[in-house]
C-alpha cells in the first residue's frame, strides 16, 4: 500500500526501502513545520502575549469586554497602616498657627480649653526664588609714570566663571543624577530660577563636578571591590585572555 498518496505507486515501489524512509522522514518534518507554522499565524492578542498593536488588520479578534465597576471605595483597606510623609521638627517651622475651634459641631454650645495633643497638618512650600547676582566692577587704572593700563583682578574666592558653586553643583546634577540632555537643561533653569542659560555654558561646571567627586567615585569603588560578594565568585589573579576562534579561555 502506498503510505504517501501524492507519490505514484508505481513510482514508490521503484524507490529502495532505505530511500523510502529517509523521504517519510523529510515529508513528516515539513509538515510539521507547516503545522507549527500555521498555529503561528493563527495566534493574536487574545490567544497569546502578543500585544494588540500585532494583530493584523484582517483578524477577527473579539476583545474582552470591560470589567463591571465595583462598589469598592478608592483607599486602603480597613485595618492598613496609613503611611504619611514624616513631620518636620519645631526647629525647622516658619510658623506655627494654634487653629482652635469655637463652638459645638453638635450643639452649637461655645468651646474652650486646651487640646494636649492637637492634629497636626503641616504645608510645605518653596518660597520664591530670586538669584542672588553679585557684579564685580574690575577698574582699569593708568600708571601716570610708565603709562601703563593695570586691570584689577577677581577678591579670593569669587569664581572666574559666571556661576556660582551652589548653581554649577544644580547644573551638575541636571546633567549627572538627572541624566539630561544639556539642550532641555536651560528651561528648568529658566522656569525655577529666572536664569538664562545656554547648553554650552552647562559642559564647564559638569566637568568640574567630575574633577571634584573623581575622589569620592575612587573610595567608593575601591571598597564596591573589595567588599565580600555572597552570591558569586571572584577570580584571583589577571582574568585570561582567549584567543579567536577558541570557545574556550
Amino acid at each position: 500500500m502506498n503510505p504517501h498518496p501524492s507519490i505514484p505507486e508505481s513510482l514508490w515501489n521503484t524507490v529502495p526501502p532505505q530511500a523510502q524512509a529517509a523521504i517519510l522522514a523529510v515529508i513528516a518534518s515539513l509538515e510539521k513545520r507547516v503545522t507549527d507554522l500555521e498555529a503561528r499565524l493563527n495566534q493574536d492578542s487574545t490567544a497569546s502575549s502578543r500585544p494588540p498593536s500585532s494583530d493584523p488588520p484582517s483578524a477577527k479578534v473579539k476583545r474582552r469586554p470591560p470589567a463591571p465597576p465595583t462598589e469598592r471605595k478608592r483607599g486602603g483597606r480597613p485595618g492598613h497602616k496609613r503611611h504619611t510623609g514624616a513631620l518636620a521638627p519645631p526647629e525647622q517651622l516658619r510658623a506655627t498657627f494654634e487653629v482652635k475651634p469655637t463652638h459645638c459641631g453638635g450643639c452649637g454650645s461655645p468651646l474652650q480649653g486646651e487640646d494636649p495633643e492637637p492634629v497636626r497638618h503641616q504645608v510645605a512650600e518653596i518660597p520664591p526664588i530670586r538669584p542672588d547676582v553679585d557684579e564685580f566692577r574690575l577698574h582699569r587704572m593708568t600708571c601716570p609714570g610708565c603709562g601703563a593700563m593695570t586691570r584689577a583682578g577677581l577678591p579670593a574666592g569669587v569664581p572666574t566663571g559666571p556661576f556660582g558653586p551652589r548653581l554649577r553643583a544644580i547644573l551638575a546634577m541636571f546633567a549627572g543624577s538627572c541624566r539630561l540632555a544639556k539642550r532641555p537643561i536651560p528651561q528648568p533653569v529658566s522656569d525655577l530660577f529666572g536664569l538664562d542659560v545656554s547648553p554650552g555654558m552647562i559642559s564647564k561646571p559638569e566637568r568640574q563636578a567630575a574633577a571634584v567627586l573623581a575622589p569620592v567615585v575612587a573610595e567608593v569603588a575601591a571598597a564596591i571591590e573589595a567588599a565580600p560578594s555572597p552570591t558569586s565568585t571572584r577570580r584571583r589573579g589577571p582574568r585570561p585572555m582567549r584567543r579567536r576562534g577558541s570557545g574556550s579561555a
